[in-house]
């Protein structure tokens, strides 16, 4: 790994929680994307139909913590 890319890391593991937190959706999500750039017209609609239901009441949103917690222990 070059010393670059440790550097970048070493700063943002000092980061807050939150931060890191955006800093690794992002990161992921950049992995999702189409090679040119553009989302797939699938998954266009899901983010929309996903983004609606959240501002519509229709979905349970559970903090992140809560929902590792409970699937670690499933596994143990």
């Amino acid at each position: 790994m070059s010393t670059t890319v440790e550097q970048i890391v070493s700063e943002a593991l000092r980061l807050p929680p939150q931060a890191r937190a955006f800093i690794a959706e992002k990161l992921i999500e950049s992995l999702d994307v189409e090679p040119d750039g553009v989302l797939s017209p699938a998954w266009r609609d899901e983010v929309r139909k996903r983004c609606r239901e959240v501002d519509e009441g229709l979905v349970e949103l559970r903090d992140a913590e809560d929902v590792f917690a409970r699937a670690y222990s499933a596994l143990t």
